[in-house]
């Protein structure tokens, strides 16, 4: 009985001349640098080469998602992913961004048909923030670029 479910994001290995995208958010600064330094390091550790990641910067993450479609449109990255945090505070915005950032992302990656990563903290408080930025709970920037080669594997194999 063969097995036909793809490797575990771990386990999967980055077709040969894959490019990365990633978009990181200047908002919130120390912890998308650090969600930005884990998905580095994943991408080494899988043997994918810093000069096939390309990193750009926007403002927030409002501006993750058209920033996602103008890159997949251009069709030169095997997976795209996207880095931010919104943390909650006294008004609706903390919704509409995060909610409108998810949103936008998922959007991108059904109607270009490529795989978009949602790399964007949504959270209560900072400190909930730099958990899932390299403390007691992991690094949410080492888990989206898994999940991209994996993706990207994936895709490579359809």
């Amino acid at each position: 009985m063969s097995d036909d479910r793809p490797p575990a994001a771990a386990e999967a290995v980055s077709p040969a001349g894959a490019r990365y995208a990633v978009i990181a958010s200047r908002w919130n600064a120390p912890v998308v640098e650090a969600l930005l330094a884990g998905a580095r390091r994943a991408f080494a550790a899988q043997g994918v080469a810093a000069t096939a990641v390309d990193v750009w910067r926007v403002p927030g993450a409002w501006e993750l998602p058209v920033l996602a479609a103008h890159l997949a449109a251009q069709g030169r990255h095997a997976a795209i992913i996207a880095l931010g945090c919104v943390v909650r505070g006294d008004t609706r915005h903390f919704e509409q961004v995060a909610d409108g950032c998810a949103e936008g992302l998922m959007r991108v990656a059904v109607e270009m048909r490529l795989p978009v990563l949602n790399g964007v903290l949504a959270v209560e408080r900072e400190a909930d923030a730099l958990a899932r930025a390299g403390g007691a709970h992991g690094n949410k920037g080492e888990e989206v670029a898994l999940a991209a080669i994996a993706m990207a594997a994936l895709w490579s194999s359809l």
